[in-house]
């Protein structure tokens, strides 16, 4: 596998060097091939992405275009490093170099922001499955413990962006697809830009029936985001959505089961009924609203506010109870921004910010009834606050050597109240001691094109709400926060134009007090501190246009794409040396993107993923899987005005049967969550 990785390798460099010697000009080539320049703006400051002194990951409209639309986790596991996952239709986990041990189900670990608006709230969880997939225009992904100045944690950052910033026209697009096990997704936006305002709509509609009994999920979402550039630098953007999610589980298999028959629900055992028989499910409905205002103080100093809110009413009927959750979260993110004068050779930023948050629980559980909420057992309120302040200097000098210093003082702490059946009077408080979280990174431009960087930092991620009060319904005060150092180095190579992107990056990340989930024998869980990781990995990303000719070639564009992630994670303390429980050390996805005459294309994908640890004991491995997948369509322009795209694609075409979502350390080992077999689906967008 190596050696070809190699070849390729030298090869895309061989044939893009040939080519480059007969390109044609830059508007003789087809439309999409060749890249821009992209800009990360996730470090507060916009910055050209080969020159980030740090890990990062920037997913475009045009790789969101190329892959299925109905899930996020395609597209988020073609970064190295990333590993998203979905158990049954709906159901999501999301892992950036590391393990999936804190998240049975759900996001933890991983702090995501919807423009400047956290949607991860104080208490650590994330509804990243509340949004539609066409509602996102592109993605920045910062890997590894980068709390300088997103707070706690100990994973990495997601920044989602749901418009293009650099758009001003007015436009409509309309979308519907459907496909294999009851697809059918639909979607809408439009874009009016008047003056100084710009309005964007998005809505969608998803219901999927799935491939396993038990496992029908929908969804209705709708976004708006406004803008208003009150001044010539000056703006302020609302954003806001409503989400209203509901999907079944169908619950985990044994191996046997598994083999048997991967479409079966969960079945029933002498001591506990079944999924259908318990009717178990999800269902999530969020609304969030904020603000957000830019205001450029003089021509050196300009100021970012973020004031929101987000309330979402959870329900999970599961086999031993009926989990309701009422959340409510508030906070505000502001920093300042000092700039020094445009130089040619010198030029540095300074930034100073805080950001709060407050979330307030009700976490009740009651009897399940095959679906229906009985009795009451345990009814609980939980308040969870989290600020952090935050600084950042960023020196670049002669547009060559780019050093930064960042550093966040972190605070935390929750209460909780029993209301029954204790029917507690006074919350009891639990206070973590503030903590410190350095950043310091360096990049240098060996060659205009070549770049070397590293980067030392601290992480620390504080135990959630869902796992400060996990299903056995006990409230854990013993749990600590977990903490490591992450120490990193990697080069980057690049073109011009490009068109050509190679990025490869070795990392060691100490983890201590690793937050890890136990099960007890009635199928409730509980979390723990146990030990730590030792996490060294490699990751290595390359993408080149291997062909770019002219429109009278019949082969328009050829790009390949090549996505590493090689790591090797074990346990200390406790399981000491066994293989970190859910992470698979092999990742190597491949594309190839053909473009052909009147705007036909296709897409092909390749996902190979090796043995994933199913118990910390390593006892047991979910096998390795091979995914193939296909798009092709055709873009047609009906008139100046109007597009038309018409396509069709597959997944699994190699008919892998796999489990994309083990459930680790399960009790009665029902591991395994079946993905569908070899599926497929046709759809078009239009767009005026």
């Amino acid at each position: 596998m190596t050696r070809l990785l190699f070849c390729l390798f030298f090869a895309s460099i061989l044939v893009h060097t040939a080519n480059a010697q007969h390109l044609p000009d830059t508007g003789k080539l087809v439309i999409d091939i060749v890249t821009e320049p992209v800009t990360i703006h996730g470090y507060l400051s916009p910055i050209y992405l080969p020159n980030v002194p740090a890990s990062v990951s920037y997913i475009g409209k045009g790789q969101l275009s190329r892959q299925p639309d109905n899930s996020f986790v395609s597209v988020l596991n073609t970064v190295p490093g990333v590993r998203a996952e979905e158990r049954s239709p709906g159901s999501y986990r999301l892992s950036i170099r590391g393990s999936l041990l804190r998240s049975p189900f759900g996001i933890r670990d991983v702090k995501i922001y919807n423009d400047e608006i956290p949607l991860t709230d104080a208490g650590g969880n994330t509804y990243l499955n509340a949004l539609d997939f066409n509602s996102i225009n592109h993605i920045e992904i910062l890997k590894g413990p980068d709390g300088s100045l997103f707070g706690a944690n100990s994973g990495g950052v997601v920044l989602l962006n749901p418009v293009n910033l650099n758009d001003h026209g007015n436009h409509a697009t309309v979308g519907l697809n459907g496909g294999s096990y009851g697809l059918i997704h639909e979607n809408a936006a439009v874009q009016d830009s008047s003056g100084n305002y710009q309005l964007n709509l998005n809505q969608g509609f998803e219901t999927y029936h799935g491939y396993r009994q038990h496992s029908d999920m929908q969804r209705h979402f709708i976004q708006m985001r406004n803008r208003w550039k009150y001044n010539f630098n000056d703006e302020v953007r609302v954003l806001g959505f409503y989400s209203d999610l509901n999907y079944k589980t169908p619950g985990g298999l044994t191996l046997a089961q598994y083999q048997a028959n991967p479409q079966s629900a969960r079945l029933a055992t002498k001591f506990t009924p079944g999924a259908i028989d318990q009717n178990i499910g999800i269902t999530t409905k969020v609304l969030l609203g904020g603000v957000v205002n830019e205001l450029h103080i003089t021509h050196q100093l300009r100021n970012v506010l973020s004031v929101y809110g987000t309330y979402v009413d959870f329900s999970n009927p599961f086999i031993t109870n009926y989990e309701q959750r009422y959340e409510g979260t508030f906070g505000m993110r502001t920093y300042f921004e000092l700039s020094s004068e445009p130089l040619s050779n010198y030029s540095w930023n300074l930034d100073l910010g805080l950001e709060w948050q407050q979330t307030n629980s009700d976490d009740n559980n009651y009897g399940n009834r095959k679906g229906v909420r009985d009795t009451a057992q345990t009814l609980d309120k939980i308040n969870t606050n989290q600020h952090f302040f935050f600084t950042r200097y960023a020196l670049d000098l002669y547009n060559r050597f780019h050093v930064e210093a960042a550093l966040s003082l972190n605070f935390y702490d929750y209460k909780f109240r029993n209301v029954y059946p204790n029917d507690e009077a006074a919350f009891t408080n639990r206070h973590f001691t503030p903590q410190l979280m350095p950043r310091i990174a360096l990049s240098y431009n060996l060659t205009k094109d070549f770049i070397w960087r590293a980067s030392v930092s601290r992480g620390y991620s504080t135990p959630t709400t869902a796992e400060i009060r996990p299903t056995d319904n006990i409230i854990n005060t013993n749990l600590q926060a977990e903490h490591g150092w992450n120490y990193e180095t990697g080069f980057r190579l690049h073109n011009a134009d490009g068109s050509l992107y190679f990025d490869i990056s070795a990392f060691y990340y100490v983890l201590k007090n690793a937050i890890v989930v136990r099960n007890n024998a009635n199928e409730t869980t509980y979390y723990i501190n146990s030990g730590g990781t030792h996490q060294p990995g490699v990751e290595l990303y390359f993408s080149d246009w291997l062909v770019r000719l002219n429109s009278t070639s019949f082969l328009r564009g050829l790009q390949f794409n090549e996505s590493v992630t090689l790591d090797k994670f074990t346990f200390t303390g406790n399981n000491n040396g066994n293989k970190l429980t859910g992470v698979p050390p092999q990742v190597v996805i491949s594309s190839l993107q053909f473009r052909f005459p009147e705007n036909t294309y296709l897409f092909l994908e390749h996902n190979f993923t090796g043995r994933i640890p199913l118990k910390d004991d390593n006892t047991v491995f979910a096998s390795q899987y091979n995914l193939l997948e296909a798009k092709a369509g055709w873009a047609i322009k009906l008139n100046r005005k109007t597009k038309l795209d018409i396509y069709a694609g597959a997944g699994n075409l190699l008919n892998q049967k796999y489990s994309l979502g083990n459930d680790l350390n399960a009790i009665g080992s029902r591991f395994y969550n079946p993905a569908p077999p070899r599926n497929f689906y046709i759809g078009f967008n239009a767009g005026f």
